[in-house]
């Protein structure tokens, strides 16, 4: 009976020490995935960062004026320019602030020209 014993606690071990090793492996792989993957997220960042200069180098507002210039007669773009803006109290409020009464039916769509 020791001899059962004794085999059955051996097989035991033996599982469990496979068990362990191979927790282990698969512990070290997601160890090395992560790593990979933090890296693969500074690499994505960086060249975010270098997409965000570009962009901002090729949005500049006296390259744009001058895009807007030579393709004038195809796009007929007006370059803005600050007395086009107004301000916030040029702006006629209405004094009575509550909309209007919808008495009727509204048509929405008109007609479709061909």
């Amino acid at each position: 009976m020791r001899s059962l014993l004794y085999i059955l606690s051996a097989l035991a071990v033996m599982g469990l020490a496979y068990w362990a090793y191979s927790e282990n492996y698969k512990t070290q792989a997601t160890l090395d995935r992560a790593q990979e993957l933090q890296s693969e997220i500074g690499r994505m960042q960086e060249e975010l960062a270098v997409l965000r200069a570009e962009w901002a180098y090729l949005n500049r507002p006296d390259r744009l004026r001058d895009l807007a210039q030579l393709n004038y007669d195809k796009l007929e773009l007006n370059v803005l320019e600050p007395g086009q803006f107004g301000r916030v109290d040029q702006i006629a409020f209405g004094e009575d602030d509550a909309l209007p009464e919808i008495t009727g039916a509204v048509e929405v769509m008109g007609a479709i020209e061909q």
